[in-house]
């Protein structure tokens, strides 16, 4: 280069082109990029908050539409890369299986490996210096799940799915059993198109969800949603809604069993999402005796951690209460019925309340 010669200015559309090509090599399962405008998505978000659906989240009120403008989040964001990462682990049993064998847990399945954060951060920032190796220093800044981020409208903006009545990002290439991982930048790249909605007339998921929480086509009411009661909340569990909750003791994966679209999902072959412990179909009473060490010690570098020991406890025994009154279900109850939390006290007495009701044929 002559001294003084200005150094070309990138070409934007090969460079989006590489990205996606280089995400691949990562290990990613698509990418696009995104065009960050959600002013629908924000009036959408709105209304949900004021009706009060977000539960005891009330950090997604505090975040307000910072959520919906990504240039508030990260200055300077003209363009977000998302990413997509297939998780469902091939192998395990169906989830209909494991719902119909009440001694059994059912753990969604993105929980039954290793915690996706670390993975997908770690990734994205390979791919970040692999932008600047190309092109030079640039503003970027990767999320997780670690910001208030519209992760699926921006994704669905990013040509990867679009939003399914269970307001779940579908594809037709690989369903929703997928993780999304976003790179805001400053990069004026080319942004995909968001492609056109097949759900058609189909409500299978608004149909099977168990307790109701998807009110209508792209409407969940979080606050009766079984993954949001067994993940997000950390208050007693409303009794209404524990029958309904069989033997979920963290997540629900009904809306997504049920998609026809995940007739297309992609088993995984990602060593670190592949099951741990046995959780795929591990026993009620046995994960119910776990002491806090061991359930500390179980599921180190798992999203089942983030629930602690105590609520763990409390799933459980709703998941009891719903199963047969074996003499073991009872006796690992009676072995909790003065545990130190009040929370616990309390889930394990309504499980011991309607298991005895059982054993005595009253209603």
């Amino acid at each position: 280069m002559n001294e003084g010669t200005i150094p070309a200015a990138p070409d934007m559309t090969a460079l989006a082109s590489d990205i996606r090509r280089w995400a691949g090599e990562l290990g990613f399962d698509g990418a696009g990029i995104a065009a960050p405008e959600l002013a629908t998505d924000e009036a959408h978000l709105l209304r949900w908050l004021r009706a009060g659906r977000q539960g005891t989240m009330h950090y997604m009120g505090r975040h307000g539409v910072k959520r919906a403008r990504p240039a508030a989040l990260h200055p300077g964001t003209v363009r977000v890369i998302c990413v997509r990462l297939d998780y469902r682990p091939a192998g395990v049993p169906e989830d209909a299986t494991v719902l119909a064998a009440p001694g059994h847990a059912f753990i969604a399945r993105y929980a039954l490996g290793r915690d996706y954060h670390k993975l997908m951060r770690q990734r994205l920032q390979k791919l970040a210096r692999r932008i600047e190796a190309a092109v030079g220093a640039f503003g970027y800044r990767a999320f997780v799940d670690s910001a208030p981020v519209l992760e699926k409208a921006l994704a669905r903006n990013a040509g990867l799915g679009w939003i399914g009545k269970n307001t779940l990002l579908l594809s037709r290439e690989a369903g929703s059993y997928f993780f999304l991982g976003e790179l805001f930048t400053d990069l004026p790249l080319p942004a995909d198109t968001p492609p056109g909605e097949h759900c058609g007339s189909c409500r299978a998921c608004i149909d099977v969800c168990p307790t109701g929480a998807i009110t209508g086509p792209y409407q969940l009411d979080a606050r009766r949603c079984i993954s949001y009661l067994t993940i997000e909340h950390h208050g007693p569990i409303p009794e209404a809604l524990r029958p309904l909750m069989g033997n979920r003791i963290f997540g629900c994966d009904d809306c997504q069993a049920v998609c026809p679209w995940n007739r297309y999902a992609r088993p995984t072959d990602e060593a670190d999402f592949h099951p741990r412990h046995g959780l795929e179909q591990a026993e009620l009473v046995t994960l119910f005796r776990w002491d806090e060490d061991t359930f500390l010690k179980r599921t180190e570098g798992s999203a089942i951690r983030r629930l602690g020991h105590e609520r763990w406890l409390r799933n459980i025994a709703v998941a009891l209460g719903n199963g047969p009154a074996t003499e073991e279900a009872v006796t690992a109850l009676q072995e909790r019925a003065s545990h130190p939390s009040e929370l616990v006290r309390e889930h394990v007495h309504w499980a011991l309340t309607r298991l005895r009701g059982e054993h005595s044929g009253s209603p």
